[in-house]
C-alpha cells in the first residue's frame, strides 16, 4: 500500500462509529476529565492490573457507568489466585450493575497465582453466566506474541470462540495494538478463513510519546521501527509523533473490505493519556463526519 495514496483518505463512519477506550483503575479522575470528548455509551475497559486491588477495580468500573458510560472490566486470568477470588470480584461487579461486559486475558504473569492458567478456563468455570456476564470480549495478536508461538494462538482463538458459542455469549475480539495496517488486515482475513466471525476491534495507539510506545511494542511483541522503516521510509518516533493514529486509520479505512474482513470497530489505547486520545479522537471524528 502506498501511504501517499491514502494521507487524506476519510475515514468511514463504520469505524469511527462505537470506538471503545482503555483505561486503569487510577484513571478514574482523568475519566471526570475526558468525560464531555466521549460519547455517551461508548465502550471503556478497565485494566486489571497486578498493582491495583479489587476495591479500586470495583470503584473504576462504577464510575465508567455513572459517567454514562459502559464499563468493561478486564480478567486476568493468571492474576487470579483463587476461585473465592474470581467469585468475589465477580459478585461484586453484579452487585454495582457493571457484570455484563468482560474482557478476559490470560495476563503477564508467567505462571498462573491460582487455578487459572488462561481465557478459556474462566469461560469454562461457568461462573461468568452465573453472575450475570451477556458479553465476552477476547484477546487476538495479530502480530502474534513474544512467549507464545502462533499454533497456540491460533488454537486458543479457535478455542475461545467455540466455548462463547456454546455457553453461550455474545462476543468480539479486540487486538493487540499495531502500527502498521498490511499485518494486521492479513490476520484478520485468516481469522474469517478459520471461520470466526465474531466482531473485531482492532487496537490503535493512542497519543503518547515515542518512547513510551516503543516501550509498550516491545513488551507485547509488536512490529516496531524496523519495519515501518521498511515500508513508510522513517522512523517510527517520527510516524506516531507527528502523525498519532491518523495514518493507521486512514489506511484502515482505505483497506477495509467488508465482505473480506467482515465488522471492524476501533479499540484506542490510551497508555496513561485517557484525556488526550479522548479529545484527540472528537476531533477527528468531527474532521472525518460527512
Amino acid at each position: 500500500m502506498n501511504p501517499a495514496s491514502t494521507a487524506r483518505t476519510t475515514v468511514g463512519t463504520a469505524l469511527l462509529e462505537d470506538f471503545s477506550l482503555e483505561m486503569t483503575g487510577k484513571d478514574v479522575p482523568n475519566l471526570e476529565d475526558a468525560r464531555d470528548s466521549i460519547p455517551q455509551g461508548t465502550r471503556i475497559n478497565v485494566t486489571f492490573l497486578g498493582n491495583e486491588d479489587l476495591r479500586m477495580r470495583l470503584d473504576a468500573a462504577r464510575a465508567v457507568k455513572r459517567l454514562g458510560f459502559v464499563p468493561v472490566p478486564h480478567i486476568s486470568a493468571r492474576r487470579l489466585g483463587s476461585r473465592d477470588e474470581f467469585e468475589r470480584f465477580l459478585a461484586g461487579l453484579r452487585a454495582d450493575g457493571t457484570s455484563d461486559n468482560v474482557f478476559l486475558v490470560g495476563g503477564d504473569p508467567a505462571h498462573p497465582e491460582g487455578p487459572y492458567e488462561d481465557s478459556l478456563s474462566l469461560i469454562d468455570t461457568g461462573l461468568l453466566r452465573e453472575y450475570g456476564v451477556r458479553h465476552v470480549g477476547i484477546t487476538g495478536y495479530p502480530e502474534g506474541h513474544p512467549s507464545i508461538d502462533d499454533l497456540t494462538l491460533w488454537s486458543a482463538l479457535s478455542n475461545k470462540h467455540a466455548a462463547l458459542a456454546t455457553h453461550p455469549f455474545e462476543g468480539e475480539i479486540i487486538t493487540q495494538f499495531g502500527f502498521d495496517v498490511d499485518p494486521v488486515l492479513a490476520w484478520v482475513e485468516e481469522v474469517r478463513r478459520r471461520g470466526i466471525g465474531l466482531p473485531i476491534r482492532i487496537g490503535v495507539p493512542g497519543l503518547a510519546g515515542a518512547r513510551r510506545l516503543m516501550s509498550y511494542a516491545a513488551r507485547f511483541g509488536v512490529g516496531t521501527s524496523a519495519s515501518v522503516v521498511k515500508k513508510y521510509g522513517f522512523s517510527l518516533t517520527n510516524l506516531m509523533g507527528t502523525a498519532g493514529p491518523d495514518r493507521f486509520l486512514r489506511e484502515l479505512a482505505a483497506a477495509h473490505d467488508p465482505i473480506r474482513h467482515g465488522d471492524l470497530k476501533i479499540h484506542l489505547y490510551t497508555f496513561g493519556g485517557l484525556k488526550a486520545t479522548s479529545d484527540w479522537a472528537a476531533r477527528f471524528r468531527k474532521d472525518n463526519s460527512a
